[in-house]
């Protein structure tokens, strides 16, 4: 290959490169805009003593599956590293289209008899919860994520 046609083959790629970068920021600043409204639910359980595995089972096998019926998106669990809350604490993050959004798919879910029956065959050996924080946020203006 002479270096001509290296030099018109390296400047299409990297125009397309260019291309490809600008057209993705574009997009995510779109997406940005369209959810303005959007917001972030911190949600921390606080578990009675022994039973976050319990609380870890049904939100595996049944809870996440059910939030995504009810257009509850699932940002991430994560339980403590340190005693004592290691033994009894799970957080996580849900996203919401809006506050409004928020409260409308907490109604159905509750309302869901799916959830109503895991609910109630997961407290079969004792109630679970002992306390739910929630708290709602929104990215600060130069979070990576908005």
């Amino acid at each position: 290959m002479t270096l001509s046609k290296f030099r018109l083959c390296a400047m299409v790629a990297l125009s397309f490169a260019a291309g490809s970068l600008l057209t993705s920021q574009w997009t995510r600043i779109q997406r940005v805009r369209a959810d303005s409204n959007r917001v972030f639910e911190l949600r921390v359980y606080h578990t009675l003593p022994g039973r976050l595995p319990a609380l870890q089972a049904r939100f595996r096998d049944n809870t996440l599956r059910i939030f995504k019926h009810h257009d509850m998106t699932s940002i991430g669990y994560w339980t403590p590293q340190d005693s004592p809350a290691s033994e009894n604490t799970l957080i996580y993050i849900l996203a919401h289209d809006s506050r409004d959004a928020a409260k409308k798919h907490w109604a159905e879910f509750q309302a869901d008899q799916e959830w109503k029956d895991v609910s109630k065959a997961s407290e079969a050996d004792g109630k679970i919860v002992e306390k739910v924080d929630s708290t709602f946020m929104v990215p600060s203006d130069y979070s990576p994520m908005k």
